[in-house]
């Protein structure tokens, strides 16, 4: 994946070790450190998504804290060294290795015991600007039964390079790393463990719930075609019999070639696309330039790196129920 603005790992290395001098020195400051006072289990986490298990799934037994504070684009992200030095006080870091390469070098550095990586919890797969082959004309059986196919021949290669990160846009997939996640919870913290496995069942439920939502939401749409800012929803499109045409690649910085665009253009007017989709963290500008060339509409769909007070909806649950409403309108499904 290429991602935006990355920090040398020299420089990551240097602010490292500038961030536990900085610690030693002081006996620790506000965050991570502070809370494990409290009793409770000592969480960091990378950015929302992670976020949002660790504190769904740990409940009144863990003190939460992100790296990414709300607004921030995550694959921008640049830590400091204070926020590195907590890292290695936490009890529990929950990240996903692939979004953000200044996380991912200043984790390890950390070497905190119980460290999981959510990209290990379930299988990553290849995605660019588009979703999958052409399945024009299959019903969502059909496409999940090619899906599935996929699947086989790359079970077993979570980390190739280049994989899609973007899991917790399929609700299937990220129940699976829910259900990992609470494993871990259990062993970083046996005295909590029944806790942790009701908590992880109740929200493995809410997926489940939101999956047969999105399932029979999308099953009788007039276009299974949907363009979007950057290919973050891969996942999502395949889960779902879906077509996604990303303006971008995975890369949200990247700027689209003339040929790419002349593309959308004509797989708009052939696949009936009636909306090009912007997100709320990335500029819009393409997406509006794009829609306003060939006569579009334009609505939000969100990849979910984060929430804010423009987000439509206060929690995972909400604003993915929100997105399903958007592609609802958009696709033309009954």
């Amino acid at each position: 994946m290429n991602v935006r603005r990355l920090i040398p790992t020299t420089a990551v290395a240097g602010a490292v070790t500038l961030g536990l001098l900085t610690l030693s020195a002081c006996g620790g400051t506000s965050g991570a450190a502070d809370k494990a006072s409290d009793g409770k289990l000592s969480v960091v986490t990378s950015f929302y998504p992670m976020q949002y298990l660790a504190e769904q799934i740990g409940g009144d037994h863990v003190s939460v804290d992100t790296l990414t504070e709300p607004g921030v684009e995550p694959h921008d992200l640049e830590l400091k060294p204070r926020q590195i030095g907590e890292l290695g006080e936490a009890d529990y870091i929950l990240y996903l290795k692939g979004v953000q390469p200044a996380v991912d070098e200043a984790i390890k550095q950390a070497g905190v015991k119980h460290t999981v990586d959510a990209a290990t919890l379930t299988t990553l797969e290849e995605h660019g600007t588009e979703a999958g082959h052409d399945h024009a004309g299959e019903t969502a059986e059909e496409h999940s039964a090619h899906e599935g196919e996929a699947h086989a021949d790359e079970h077993g290669h979570a980390s190739e390079a280049g994989a899609d990160p973007h899991i917790w846009l399929d609700p299937v997939k990220y129940a699976e790393v829910a259900k990992g996640v609470g494993a871990s919870l259990q062993k970083a913290d046996p005295d909590h463990a029944a806790d942790y496995q009701k908590n992880t069942d109740a929200l493995v439920k809410k997926l489940g719930d939101l999956d047969t939502a999105f399932e029979s939401g999308l099953k009788n749409a007039t276009t299974r075609t949907f363009i979007t800012t950057h290919s973050a929803f891969g996942y999502l499109a395949e889960r779902y019999g879906l077509e996604q045409e990303g303006i971008t690649g995975i890369d949200p910085e990247s700027e689209p070639s003339p040929a790419r665009i002349k593309e959308l253009q004509e797989t708009a007017k052939k696949d009936k696309v009636t909306t090009v989709f912007f997100e709320t963290l990335a500029s819009d500008k393409t997406a509006r330039t794009l829609a306003s060339d060939t006569g579009l509409k334009t609505d939000v769909l969100d990849p979910l790196e984060g929430i804010t007070d423009t987000s439509k909806g206060d929690d995972y649950i909400e604003v993915m129920r929100s997105n399903l409403a958007a592609l609802k309108t958009a696709l033309g499904a009954k």
